[in-house]
């Protein structure tokens, strides 16, 4: 007999994947967590790995509590999302779910998304997992979606990576940003890391200022000095994630009052603000009421980021109401699951 909950809800970040077993009511029944499974960052092997093991350590944790595991009335029936008796899960047995929701970073394309779905088709068949209905979004649009029901909404994402999206009382989307780290990404912890790097190089030759980064950069990096930290950059242990990491040295130095850490995490704040301008010019938006959700490490660690890009929203769209909950991206893809479920099934 083949073990079903109602939920599987993914969130494939830059950092990290998360894959969640909920129950109908969207209360977490076993989690499992690994790598970043963007694959535009990481290669698409490597995004499909990380994909899998999230889920399949989901799977083994469900396995392992059994809990809010529903049979089916017969093997010819669908799965009724009332039914009280419970079922083991064999780790290494089938498992069916009634929707599978992922929303994953780097689905940017048509291209992208046939390279993510047959990543899910993968991830799904090395796990075991069978769904009735799978939903593959963006990240963003899936965590808008989930967020606001489909009402009107803006989703700013600062973590990682950054992107704007937006969702007008028409249903019509856009998006700005997004566009990754090697022309885009602006006021993501990546963007914020580089400039870091980039303040300390101009503050040794001469260009720029002096700065406590500087030091922060080294003793974290475990280098000597500034040509280490060039050739650090050009070697191979340079990474997205690594970079990103930087931003928190750039926080710890705003906070003890160094100017330059000051001056970028402010543009980071200004250029994520451009980025909703834009999406609300597109919509035509401004004057409309309606939720702005800030997600992403970048705006629920850094105040000094999160309440200048707040009050600058608030200033061109005074109707706007910032949700001021700290929510993670896993909770609007569980969402848009639930809403799914009760909708449909």
């Amino acid at each position: 007999m083949t073990a079903r909950v109602p939920l599987l809800a993914v969130d494939g970040g830059g950092t990290k994947c998360l894959a969640v077993f909920a129950d109908i009511e969207g209360r977490m029944l076993a989690s499992g967590k690994a790598g970043s499974c963007n694959y535009q960052g990481t290669g698409r092997e490597a995004a499909a790995l990380e994909l899998t093991r999230a889920i399949r350590e989901a799977k083994r944790r469900l396995a392992a509590s059994a809990t809010g595991c529903k049979p089916p009335a017969s093997e010819a029936e669908p799965a009724s999302l009332e039914q009280k008796k419970t079922v083991n899960i064999a780790e290494d047995g089938p498992l069916h779910v009634t929707c599978a929701v992922f929303g994953v970073a780097g689905l940017d394309t048509e291209h992208d998304r046939q390279v993510i779905e047959e990543m899910v088709r993968e991830a799904l068949a090395h796990t075991q997992v069978t769904a009735d209905r799978i939903v593959v979004e963006n990240d963003g649009i899936a965590a808008l979606l989930g967020a606001t029901g489909g009402a009107p909404g803006i989703l700013i994402i600062a973590g990682t990576g950054s992107i704007v999206y937006g969702i007008n009382a028409q249903g019509q989307s856009a998006r700005a940003g997004g566009w990754g780290h090697r022309v885009g990404d602006e006021g993501s912890g990546y963007w914020i890391g580089k400039q870091a790097i980039r303040a300390a190089l101009r503050g040794f030759d001469g260009r720029g200022g002096h700065t406590a980064l500087t030091g922060k950069l080294l003793l974290h990096l475990g280098l000597r000095n500034e040509e280490e930290l060039f050739n650090w950059v050009y070697s191979a242990e340079y990474s997205v994630d690594k970079t990103a990491e930087l931003a928190r040295l750039v926080t710890e130095a705003e906070r003890e009052g160094d100017e330059t850490a000051r001056l970028i995490l402010e543009t980071a704040a200004d250029e994520l603000l451009l980025g909703a301008r834009s999406v609300l010019n597109k919509l035509g938006m401004a004057a409309a009421p309606f939720t702005v959700i800030l997600q992403g490490g970048v705006l629920q660690n850094n105040p000094l980021v999160r309440n200048r890009l707040a009050d600058g929203f608030r200033s061109v769209s005074p109707q706007a109401q910032i949700d001021e909950a700290k929510k993670e991206p896993i909770d609007g893809v569980i969402a848009q699951g639930v809403q799914l479920l009760r909708r449909e099934y």
